[in-house]
């Protein structure tokens, strides 16, 4: 997908620089200027150490300590409270992790409802039928009363997924969401990643070291010692 210029961005840095001070003062991010495009998927690639999964954390607001600026869905975040950036991130970000972090003892359809619930935006009959609706897009509606100790590796990801959309966000953030599965269910996350893209017009920002998986993706941002290098 190309991104034209009438498409709204949805993040932008500028100038985003942090510092590391333990065990000796060092600069880790340098100056980022970002932006992202609304229905843009978008794999953030580097070696280990060079800054990107530090400049995940600043854009989703979990990191504040950091120069510069970030602004998500046309709010300015830096400076905000904690408590102002928590509701914040439940609203507008959802997360896909390396490890999916589904509660075991819940059902597939209790984890998926829990940040629905939290923001308290719908009545627990709407969030239940959002939940549905969500596990449908993703194949996993069957699951949906099975306890999620039950389900396969890829089969919980997919809740994970499931989870992140819940409450429609701005943007989903992925730090290695492939990086715990199987050559098969890594096609299957990138396919349903690139889907929720070019069909719902999702915004995706992904930390991969999967050269496969950023390459297929619309735009790759490739970092290298703090900076970003394309």
């Amino acid at each position: 997908m190309n991104t034209t210029a009438f498409e709204p961005h949805v993040l932008h840095t500028h100038k985003i620089t942090k510092y590391f001070y333990e065990p000796d003062k060092f600069q880790v991010l340098k100056e980022i200027d970002l932006t992202v495009h609304k229905g843009e998927f978008l794999s953030l690639v580097g070696k280990s150490g060079c800054g990107k999964s530090t400049l995940m954390y600043v854009l989703s607001t979990m990191d504040t300590d950091y120069e510069g600026e970030l602004e998500i869905a046309g709010v300015r975040l830096t400076d905000k409270t904690q408590n102002e950036l928590a509701a914040f991130r439940n609203k507008h970000i959802g997360f896909v992790f390396q490890f999916h972090y589904l509660l075991p003892e819940f059902t597939t359809l209790q984890n998926v409802m829990i940040p629905a619930l939290k923001l308290g935006k719908y009545s627990r009959k709407e969030v239940e039928d959002r939940a549905y609706a969500k596990l449908e897009m993703l194949g996993m509606k069957e699951h949906a009363l099975k306890p999620t100790s039950k389900l396969s590796g890829g089969q919980q990801q997919r809740v994970a997924i499931a989870r992140a959309l819940i409450n429609d966000p701005d943007i989903i953030m992925g730090d290695e969401p492939t990086g715990n599965l199987d050559s098969y269910n890594t096609h299957v996350v990138f396919d349903i990643f690139q889907e929720l893209t070019h069909t719902y017009k999702q915004t995706i920002i992904a930390v991969t070291h999967d050269e496969e998986f950023a390459r297929k993706s619309d735009r790759i941002v490739e970092m290298s010692d703090g900076h970003i290098v394309r």
